[in-house]
C-alpha cells in the first residue's frame, strides 16, 4: 500500500491544517488521509490502495495547499 508524508513548514501551517482537515477526514474508497500539527509544522499522511489513487490524492492535496498558501499571502498583503 503506497503511503506519503507531507510536511509543511511555514508560518501558515496552522491555517493549512484547519483548511484541509475537512478534506482529509473524507475517506474515499481508495485513500485515507490525516493532517495534524506537530510543533510549528503541518504534517499530512496519505495512504492509498494503489499508485493511481496516490497520484490523484497527492495532486488534489498539493493543489489545496497551494491555494491555502496563496490566500494566506493575499490576506497578509504579501502576494
Amino acid at each position: 500500500m503506497p503511503s506519503a508524508v507531507l510536511t509543511i513548514a511555514e508560518s501558515g501551517a496552522a491555517n493549512t491544517v484547519s483548511s484541509l482537515s475537512p478534506e482529509a477526514r473524507r475517506d474515499l474508497m481508495r485513500t485515507h488521509a490525516e493532517i495534524r500539527m506537530e510543533g510549528d509544522e503541518a504534517v499530512m499522511t496519505i495512504e492509498a490502495s494503489d499508485t493511481s489513487a496516490m497520484r490523484a490524492a497527492l495532486n488534489s492535496f498539493l493543489e489545496c495547499v497551494m491555494i491555502t498558501e496563496d490566500i494566506d499571502k493575499i490576506t497578509k498583503g504579501t502576494l
